[in-house]
């Protein structure tokens, strides 16, 4: 098995990992931030990086395999979708969210089945896509470290550095959700011809 295939096996792990850990009631806090939260705000930065990682090696290396192609998207999947569900279990971040996430992913790999069993194109990765990515990524390890709800700074009463923090993940999260709904769109828009049979 080569390197990039296991770094994706490793986020995988990690994700278990981050499942585990929020089972149990760790002590202590750092700056306000329960410590839990910030060993998972690691694990889950240190998965991220490995997602980069990954894909530049099987490329750079040439060593995309059928395995990779299966198992690295499906290990983002389950990182992000993971982390969130945590998220709502604590009430900070409300499950419309996730379930946005979750209804975009079967759509976009419903569609993948169908290109590839019909020889249809496959539709690259828009602005919309990336945008998702870089977006989710960064509201997931703010909303980490933010002790306050998704929102809570438009309820009053937050100040200082709490203000910011809640305003810049709530932001990033909220244009995550919307570039999620219009990079699924575009899979819609781009595939339908796979559809009017």
């Amino acid at each position: 098995m080569n390197l990039p295939n296991k770094l994706t096996i490793f986020r995988i792990i990690l994700v278990i990992v981050m499942v585990v850990l929020s089972c149990f009631n760790i002590p202590g806090e750092f700056l306000g931030v329960p410590i839990l939260y910030w060993l998972l705000d690691a694990i889950f930065i240190i998965a991220s990086i490995t997602d980069k990682m990954d894909g530049y090696l099987a490329r750079s290396r040439n060593q995309i395999t059928t395995f990779g192609k299966f198992a690295d998207p499906l290990a983002d999947k389950i990182l992000v979708l993971t982390a969130m569900l945590l998220l709502v279990q604590d009430g900070r971040l409300p499950a419309v969210i996730p379930i946005i996430v979750l209804i975009r992913e079967f759509v976009v790999s419903g569609y993948r089945l169908i290109a590839v069993e019909k020889g249809g194109k496959v539709i690259a990765a828009n602005v919309w896509g990336k945008l998702k990515t870089v977006t989710q990524m960064l509201a997931i390890i703010l909303a980490f470290v933010d002790i306050h709800a998704f929102g809570a700074v438009f309820g009053g009463g937050l100040t200082g550095f709490s203000f910011w923090l809640n305003l810049v993940s709530t932001i990033l999260m909220t244009v995550s959700t919307i570039a999620t709904i219009f990079s699924g769109w575009s899979y819609v828009k781009e595939g339908k011809e796979l559809f009017q049979e």
